[in-house]
């Protein structure tokens, strides 16, 4: 499995945009993580100043998104779409797309759930549960 640290995260999205701003070739996996850059401007000034920002915290207990964690969400939802991993992961994912009219919109449904299911995994110390995943999915897709 990719574990990467959190620097190398950072440095990935840093290089992604300064590359693609640049007009620079992307790899595969650098394209994707530019679409949903792309998505989120509030993130561009950001990734414009990675000496500001490669150490940066963003406290959740303010109110802070970490955009590095958001993008990573969003690279890891696209991934576990593409295999369909968990099993039935695409198929709620297109529900999602449907009820709520567009892929981003339900990337960010699914988002609530996976980021629910990570931090419970982290707190008990055990694996994640996709069951439970999948059950928060159904209840996005119900409304």
């Amino acid at each position: 499995m990719f574990n990467p640290s959190r620097d190398q995260v950072r440095e990935f999205f840093f290089q992604t945009w300064t590359k693609a701003e640049a007009g620079q070739a992307l790899s595969d996996l650098e394209r994707l993580a530019y679409t949903h850059i792309a998505e989120h401007p509030e993130y561009h000034a950001v990734l414009r100043q990675p000496e500001r920002y490669r150490a940066h915290a963003w406290p959740p207990e303010l109110g802070e998104t970490n955009p590095f964690l958001h993008l990573s969400l969003h690279l890891s939802i696209s991934e576990q779409v593409s295999i369909d991993q968990p099993p039935g992961i695409r198929a709620a994912l297109q529900r999602l797309q449907r009820r709520l009219g567009e892929t981003h919109a339900a990337q960010h449904a699914v988002m609530d759930c996976l980021a629910e299911m990570l931090w419970r995994a982290q707190r008990d110390n055990l694996p994640p549960d996709a069951a439970a995943y999948l059950f928060c999915l159904e209840q996005k897709c119900l409304g």
